[in-house]
């Protein structure tokens, strides 16, 4: 998966500090979430994000494919 995914907008992203924060907060007052105007507008930006990401897949393996098939020309 690249640095540039989007694949979790939905979700918080996890870190360490975090989840020290997270244990000391007992109120629950840090929980923090990436927020859209309604449901149909995360929906959509997750599934954009989603499609995003296939595209970067299917990229990445015509790229591979590409240099593989490289090697055994030059052979």
């Amino acid at each position: 998966m690249s640095e540039k995914s989007s694949t979790f907008y939905l979700f918080a992203r996890p870190s360490f500090i975090g989840g020290v924060a997270h244990v000391l907060d007992l109120g629950a007052n840090l929980q923090i979430y990436n927020k859209s105007k309604t449901a149909d507008e995360a929906d959509y930006i997750a599934l954009l994000n989603d499609w995003i990401a296939v595209g970067d897949d299917i990229k990445m393996s015509i790229n591979k494919y590409e240099q593989e098939n490289k090697k055994e020309d030059a052979k």
